[in-house]
């Protein structure tokens, strides 16, 4: 019986490619293994491999096709001995699932996310199950929908009956550096591909067009160069905004991060700042493995002089982002690949700004306290919905700023639940999740009834595999089971 054989995605954010040319016509015997086409994205060209034998019956998608939606039939494959024409005219039976073999073209590089937009800010639905198989990737938890600003505890700081706009994580991150580009003429953006190709991730698409290159500027690949252009820039009074690929690549430029933007100020008796912007993807995205994967939060919140910045909701992104770009100290503002393309309600404000250094009540609970940041956010609201149903009221906690940490926020909530949850995608040694602990131990140990639990991401460097990525990263499941166990229930 003929099988389909479908357009495959390079990554799961991957949602069309250019069928860029069939290496084997129709008619041809094909055997597993072999290569039956390349598949182009604006990143990179892959190889479609069969995975079963049979005779290519049918090409449903001409060479050179472009904005071929991944999971669309592309061509029909015909058992051996099967009637061809007959097989032609429609497969009998599901479709065989072609593995994408990629050698990346540029390595710096990977698919901008387009996650489906009618699928987000629902939080009352369960976690998206897998695509298909035990090693498909799993997205993660729904994020919270906030649909009014009275009835929600996380709108409070907003002002009362402000108009809201829905917006996408990437959208708001977009029109922060756009309003402060406005408002500043020393701002200016500097990166790989932020210009021509309007950023890896699109978070700078349009800003090329209204601002020109001198203030939206591509770099080479070598951060440790560029990032060494940035902090020269901000020791001149300009503001750059200086965007990593992905963070795992800023460790190229860790030496101008560290000893040169986070120290001068003190090294120079206060007399040289450094006012700049390290920004873009942080932590695990989906099956990009060990080297792109890695959550450095925890890192970055180590060293006196950086103030890091993680958030979670687009509101927050936009408003914090404004906040960094005027901070005259250097921030590194830590956002994440998976919440890009999540949406949010966001202030219809001329000039919204979220302090630093301030944590948010998300939701109200009086029984455990969960404190989070950044995608971790998504497993802390999904569990305090589920505990919910089971009786427990979960407050939960969104730290957005690492460094400072708003430790006040944190030990008033343990002072009313007495019990503590921390979740992080981080490693669990001296993770974000041990420093909450180690300041409870002192600030609220006499309120305490449980030990202050961590859950954090598996101290492995992370897979490539995606049924061991998701035994990497922490669960919704692991945050329920730590509530109920510092509950007693």
């Amino acid at each position: 019986m003929a099988t389909d054989i479908l357009m495959p995605a390079l990554s799961p954010t991957m949602e069309q490619g250019k069928l860029a040319k069939w290496l084997k016509k129709e008619g041809d015997p094909v055997k597993a293994g072999d290569i039956l086409a390349e598949i182009e994205t604006d990143k990179a060209t892959m190889e479609v491999e069969a995975v079963d034998e049979g005779v290519l019956a049918k090409i449903l998608i001409a060479d050179g096709t472009d904005n071929v939606a991944v999971n669309t039939p592309i061509a029909v494959l015909a058992e051996e001995g099967e009637d061809v024409s007959a097989a032609s005219k429609g497969s009998g039976k599901g479709p065989a699932q072609e593995p994408a073999r990629s050698p990346a073209k540029k390595p710096n590089g990977q698919d901008a996310p387009t996650p489906d937009m009618k699928a987000e800010g629902q939080a009352g639905t369960a976690a998206p199950a897998a695509k298909t198989g035990e090693d498909a990737p799993v997205a993660p938890a729904a994020p919270a929908a906030i649909t009014s600003r009275s009835a929600d505890t996380a709108m409070a700081e907003i002002p009362e009956g402000t108009e809201m706009v829905t917006q996408t994580v990437r959208e708001a991150l977009r029109d922060a550096m756009a309003e402060e580009m406005r408002r500043d003429e020393a701002v200016f953006v500097m990166g790989e591909e932020v210009a021509e190709y309007q950023g890896a991730y699109k978070i700078t698409q349009g800003l090329l067009q209204e601002f020109g290159a001198r203030r939206v500027v591509d770099t080479p690949i070598t951060e440790h160069g560029f990032a060494g252009v940035g902090v020269g820039a901000a020791f001149t009074g300009l503001r750059p905004i200086v965007e990593f690929m992905t963070f795992n690549f800023a460790m190229q430029a860790i030496d101008q991060i560290i000893n040169s933007a986070a120290k001068t100020l003190y090294m120079s008796g206060g007399q040289l700042g450094c006012p700049i912007v390290f920004r873009g993807p942080n932590g695990a995205a989906a099956r990009v493995a060990a080297q792109h994967s890695h959550d450095y939060a925890a890192w970055y919140s180590n060293v006196p002089g950086l103030k890091v910045v993680m958030p979670y909701t687009a509101s927050d992104a936009k408003g914090l982002l404004k906040s960094a770009i005027r901070d005259p100290n250097p921030v590194i503002f830590l956002e994440n690949e998976i919440l890009y393309g999540q949406s949010f309600p966001v202030p219809k404000l001329d000039d919204f700004l979220v302090p630093i250094g301030k944590a948010k009540v998300h939701r109200e609970g009086s029984d455990v306290t969960i404190v989070s940041f950044g995608i971790g956010m998504t497993y802390a609201l999904k569990a305090a919905h589920e505990l919910a149903e089971q009786g427990i009221g979960a407050e939960v906690i969104d730290l957005r700023t690492i460094r400072p940490m708003d430790s006040e926020t944190v030990v008033e909530s343990v002072r009313k639940t007495g019990r503590c949850i921390t979740v992080e995608e981080g490693f669990p040694q001296s993770g974000v999740g041990a420093e909450i602990a180690a300041r409870l131990m002192v600030d609220a140990f006499d309120y305490l009834d449980a030990p202050v639990l961590r859950i954090t991401g598996k101290d492995v460097p992370m897979p490539y595999a995606a049924n061991l990525e998701k035994l990497a990263l922490p669960t919704v499941a692991e945050v329920i089971e730590a509530a109920k166990a510092v509950c007693y229930r």
